[in-house]
């Protein structure tokens, strides 16, 4: 892992450790949490008619640092959703991105939108808080589980009724997804280490996603140029932020991302480890 994820994952995994709540009232409580809205369905319905976007709530992030600090997570969600946004992403994480779980409330709250719960999933407990605060899908980075969590919290998370969005970085991560029977899977396009985007990343791992998986493009997503592009590699949505929180007009930014024709994937090629 590189120093921005290691570091974040290592605050979460701290907290995690700290956490005495009893996990079965936990889980209690999330089985007893209103229905899911269906995220991949979602997105899968959706593309049959064009390319998703999940758009996201974000007011910052450790490498860009302060997006929009007074952001109305019920405003944004609105303004989303006029804009035709099949799902929402919401940032939880207080301390790196200024998120909450009142954020991800609100957002939902203010629309009939599928929302994902966007932090850094490290325990049972975060995927029933999830649960319990609204959220319809998590967050799986295959960089920061070991095998075995990647296995053990897909399985909680299909107890719950979430759907996870097992997040990828290169072909590695990708094989390990698809090992765990991932069937949403986000390629981030952000590299680890250095938090810089490769604009081309997620075009040469959707060529080794297999048929039938729901795909979705993360990280460096500007315009409708680059969102034509990878409908055209066959993602079924793109996860946007940065650039729709700063558009001065959400509702239209969105729009312009949304609808393009999603090519159908071709059989996949060979996993390549990079190096």
């Amino acid at each position: 892992m590189g120093s921005y994820l290691s570091d974040i994952v290592a605050a979460h995994r701290a907290s995690a450790t700290a956490d005495t709540r009893p996990l079965e009232s936990l889980r209690r409580a999330a089985l007893q949490a209103e229905p899911v809205r269906g995220f991949a369905a979602a997105l899968a319905r959706q593309a049959e008619e064009g390319l998703g976007v999940i758009a996201e709530v974000k007011r910052r992030s450790p490498s860009r640092g302060d997006i929009d600090t007074s952001l109305d997570p019920a405003a944004a969600a609105r303004d989303y959703a006029a804009g035709g946004a099949t799902c929402l992403s919401v940032l939880t994480d207080r301390d790196y991105f200024s998120g909450s779980p009142e954020d991800l409330a609100a957002a939902r709250g203010a629309t009939a939108l599928p929302v994902l719960r966007k932090d850094f999933t490290v325990s049972a407990a975060d995927l029933y808080d999830a649960r319990i605060m609204g959220a319809d899908a998590v967050l799986l980075i295959v960089a920061a589980l070991s095998d075995d969590e990647l296995a053990r919290f897909s399985d909680v998370a299909g107890e719950l009724g979430l759907d996870a969005l097992v997040e990828v970085h290169d072909e590695a991560e990708l094989e390990r997804a698809l090992a765990a029977d991932a069937r949403l899977v986000g390629v981030n396009q952000r590299d680890l280490e250095t938090f810089e985007v490769d604009g081309r990343r997620a075009e040469r791992l959707g060529a080794s996603i297999p048929n039938g998986i729901v795909s979705v493009a993360e990280s460096g997503i500007r315009d409708a140029s680059d969102a034509e592009r990878l409908a055209a590699a066959g993602f079924a949505a793109v996860l946007v932020g940065e650039s729709l929180v700063r558009s001065g007009d959400r509702a239209a930014a969105v729009a312009a991302l949304s609808g393009h024709r999603v090519a159908a994937r071709r059989a996949p090629g060979p996993l390549r480890a990079s190096g």
